[in-house]
């Protein structure tokens, strides 16, 4: 047998790091070979992680709750069927070799190795890493140690003053009202701690606001055709096809016919260039109780209404049971937000980093319209649209939420082909 080590996997494109939001095993429990042993959330989706031996487990190097770097260690395990020299002796001369470098020069550049997460996590919240003890081998700074330092809102002290910018501003003010956060409480009061998926979306969301510029624009649409298509044959679709026909699933479709003319809000920021996509995949928010995903809707101008709703069930189902895999949550270009299912007419949505914009389809509701000089009552949305304005402008957007206004405006029984 052989002591070997199981490291955070890849779980995704882009993915950095991956967070534990349960362990499946404990210290002595014997696994096989590709058992599930850790349940880990990341940005994209919430996956197994499977065991890459046989063996024991021997020691966890994570807890739950905790943020690790891709390739990082999570735990120990003694493997099968290995011909090494014996553990205990092993682990030994694994002490007595720490122990003899603990003055080398070696292990003093130990500390100056920062992890990308490290780096990224010490800039964000601006703490000078040359005044942090690390508990890592040979003093080596973890996330742990960051992470222990931002929720005890320790502030920067003198010895740590360099140029401010408005990001530092922002920063301190947050870590202050952490610090007296705890002071503030008062009998009655919660603390939850932010953690699981809350703390992904948190993280994504406080880097979209600060990479992307955003702007926003709004049109308002008539659905009234729609609407009235939509009555005549939702019944009757969903006893022949077994899942409901949403207007969402129209949106959609709308929208992707609208990207393919309007290919530039098919982008991506990618530092000193715009990658442009070809592939249309939309990504759509599903909800779990408190929790939100994003799959993504492959190829969406090549779909039918009927598979785009067919996917949106699919998808959302997954979603509610806990099967969203890591395919479902890869390659969107362009989301669509459904804000219209809680009743919202107007709201401001934050990009999807790295994509170039967001829609919100807000709710339809019932307005007097002036038509031929006269009132008339109309089924009417808001649809959203927020915009990276390193990429997009107000002219290509304008244009774009125009012609999907005129799309959506032009459905009805002769122009829709739900098949």
């Amino acid at each position: 047998m052989s002591r070997e080590k199981i490291t955070m996997p890849q779980l995704g494109e882009s993915v950095t790091e991956g967070t534990i939001s349960a362990w499946l095993i404990k210290v002595g429990d014997h696994v096989n070979k590709y058992d599930p042993i850790a349940e880990v959330m990341t940005d994209k989706v919430n996956a197994e992680v499977p065991s890459s031996f046989a063996g024991v487990i021997k020691e966890l190097s994570a807890d739950e709750g905790d943020t690790v770097a891709v390739g990082d260690l999570i735990c120990y395990i003694e493997a099968e069927g290995a011909e090494t020299k014996d553990t205990t002796a092993q682990e030994k001369e694994e002490v007595i070799t720490e122990n003899k470098e603990k003055n080398t020069p070696e292990e003093e550049s130990m500390k100056k190795r920062y992890s990308p997460a490290v780096l990224r996590m010490a800039q964000e919240n601006a703490i000078d890493l040359n005044d942090v003890t690390g508990s890592g081998r040979g003093g080596r700074i973890t996330r742990k140690d960051l992470e222990k330092i931002i929720s005890s809102g320790e502030m920067l002290n003198d010895s740590q003053v360099r140029p401010v910018t408005n990001t530092d501003i922002d920063q301190s003010a947050s870590r202050k009202t952490n610090h007296t956060a705890g002071k503030d409480l008062q009998t009655g009061d919660i603390e939850i701690p932010v953690k699981g998926i809350r703390k992904v979306i948190a993280e994504n969301m406080v880097k979209s606001k600060q990479e992307i510029p955003h702007a926003w624009m709004t049109v308002e649409v008539d659905v009234t055709n729609l609407v009235k298509y939509r009555s005549t044959v939702k019944d009757s679709f969903k006893t022949n096809e077994g899942y409901g026909l949403t207007y969402f699933a129209f949106f959609v479709k709308a929208v992707a016919q609208a990207l393919k003319e309007y290919p530039q809000l098919n982008s991506m920021w990618a530092g000193n260039k715009i990658v442009q996509k070809r592939a249309i995949n939309l990504s759509i928010a599903v909800a779990k109780e408190n929790e939100l995903f994003v799959p993504v809707i492959k190829n969406a101008d090549e779909k039918t209404i009927k598979a785009i709703a067919r996917d949106i069930h699919e998808l959302a189902t997954k979603a509610r049971n806990g099967k969203l895999t890591s395919e479902d949550m890869q390659g969107g270009t362009f989301t669509v937000n459904n804000t219209g299912s809680f009743g919202s007419i107007s709201s401001m949505g934050v990009i999807n980093h790295p994509q170039a914009a967001i829609l919100q389809v807000e709710s339809i509701v019932k307005r007097p319209v002036i038509i031929d000089e006269m009132f008339a009552a109309r089924d009417m949305v808001n649809l959203s649209l927020s915009l990276d304005h390193r990429i997009l402008d107000g002219l290509v957007c304008g244009r774009f939420l125009s012609r999907l206004k005129e799309i959506l405006e032009n459905m009805n029984d002769n122009t829709i082909n739900l098949y």
